[in-house]
């Protein structure tokens, strides 16, 4: 069976949770006789095909940008052309554009939708945009939610409950190889020997200046790994408050940050706003077998970290109830590995790439089915 994956960004130029997603998905769809192929848009489309692993990535050219919102002229053609090939389009919700060009290349195909993230910024646009998405979102075959906890709370999806399913986003341990003894003693000699560790791009919704308030006077050091729109402002923040605790580590390659994920305390994931989904870096905390901090938001941060077992979950855009978690888990380091040990556990149980492969596979042949039928 052939999928197409519709995205607007994807590896190697962005290296975002939801690219991750698509990434984990054609892997772990392989070995039940899925083959995927992704179309997505590049600044610098050329090669205009390449294989990322065991996938090939069609890449057409980004003409302009609008609200986070990524447009191209020849993308309409190229989809027109990889849709008739495959036996289910997998779309990757939100992104206008794919909306209108899935009515334009009068798509017949089985239709899955991932439902990503609630739109939760451009309220004006959304009033514009409103009646394509949910023109757009009838058409779906499925839809597929990551959490239980998005779908109850998304007033969006409660339109669509009948046909919604929730599949945890998986990640495969075996991708994520030990660090070597090199970089692990450089980042011990770098960060010390305990530290709490944020993973993630620096946008809107990821509450860092929330962390940045909670870490005045703390005893401990808080390492960010990442980079983004907010960068600039978030050092200069970081300089006003004369956070002498925090390093910017900027964007790592894979194997620093693996380290920094086996040598960290504790993860801290402040993200404050429903834009934050689910939390990729916080599941591979919980991988790593990393107690976490994060911010109940209704989304699938609190489904991968549970109040009180994982981790501990506090109220959003709250630098006191944050500095709070942060002291408990540094002050009591069975607590704190106890609630890594149920992390892992927790992982191992729902949010493995295995387990998500074997869920989505047996959905695309549901879909395809029901075409036939």
């Amino acid at each position: 069976m052939r999928v197409l994956h519709f995205f607007k960004t994807y590896l190697p130029d962005s290296m975002g949770g939801i690219e991750q997603v698509i990434f984990q998905l054609c892997q772990s769809t392989l070995p039940h006789g899925i083959h995927s192929e992704v179309l997505t848009l590049s600044d610098d489309p050329q090669p205009s095909e390449l294989m990322v692993a065991d996938h090939r990535v069609h890449r057409a050219k980004l003409d302009l940008q609008i609200a986070s919102t990524g447009l191209s002229y020849s993308v309409l053609k190229r989809f027109r052309h990889l849709a008739a090939q495959a036996d289910v389009i997998h779309y990757h919700f939100p992104w206008p554009l794919m909306d209108l060009l899935h009515f334009l290349a009068g798509v017949k195909k089985p239709v899955v939708v991932t439902y990503h993230s609630d739109i939760v910024r451009q309220k004006n646009l959304m009033r514009l945009y409103s009646p394509l998405m949910h023109r757009f979102l009838k058409r779906a075959d499925r839809i597929v939610a990551a959490s239980p906890n998005y779908v109850a709370t998304s007033k969006v999806l409660h339109h669509y409950r009948h046909k919604t399913v929730v599949i945890p986003y998986g990640l495969d341990r075996k991708s994520y190889p030990p660090a070597s003894k090199q970089r692990l003693q450089h980042w011990r000699e770098h960060c010390g020997e305990r530290f709490f560790l944020f993973v993630g791009v620096m946008r809107y919704y990821k509450g860092l200046h929330i962390l940045l308030e909670a870490a005045q006077g703390a005893p401990y050091p808080i390492v960010i790994v990442g980079a983004g729109p907010l960068e600039i402002e978030l050092k200069g923040q970081a300089e006003r408050l004369n956070l002498n605790n925090v390093q910017f580590l900027g964007r790592l390659v894979d194997e620093d940050k693996i380290a920094l994920l086996q040598l960290c305390t504790a993860i801290v994931f402040p993200s404050h706003l429903r834009s934050e989904a689910f939390g990729i870096s916080l599941l591979e905390g919980a991988m790593f077998g990393k107690p976490m901090i994060s911010s109940e938001i209704g989304t699938g941060t609190s489904y991968i970290n549970v109040h009180n077992e994982t981790g501990l979950v506090v109220p959003p855009s709250e630098p006191r109830a944050l500095r709070a978690a942060m002291d408990k888990l540094w002050g009591d380091a069975e607590l704190s590995r106890s609630m890594g040990r149920k992390a892992q556990a927790h992982y191992e149980s729902l949010f493995t790439s295995e387990r998500m492969g074997q869920q989505m596979a047996h959905l695309y042949r549901e879909v395809v089915s029901q075409a036939q039928s």
